[in-house]
């Protein structure tokens, strides 16, 4: 059975930290995977960007308990 692949940490003493050495430093952050964005995750989960106008707004709001009442009275969709 083939070993699962996973990603491992990286250990703390493997992290050059050392202020006066930069070029350890840039050589250590050279070899890191690159992010490219949140557009290059969509595309692994295949989850296309929508129009600006198809994006759905978060909002929070609080209401008193008679409003809300108001509210749910309408129906589906209040």
């Amino acid at each position: 059975m083939k070993e699962k692949r996973i990603s491992k940490p990286t250990h703390k003493a493997d992290v050059p930290d050392d202020v006066a050495n930069a070029g350890a430093v840039t050589a250590f952050s050279d070899t890191a995977t690159k992010h490219r964005g949140v557009e290059e995750l969509r595309v692994k989960r295949r989850r296309p960007l929508k129009a600006e106008t198809d994006r759905k707004k978060q909002i929070a709001l609080r209401l008193d308990a008679d409003a809300l009442a108001w509210c749910r009275s309408l129906g589906t969709g209040w």
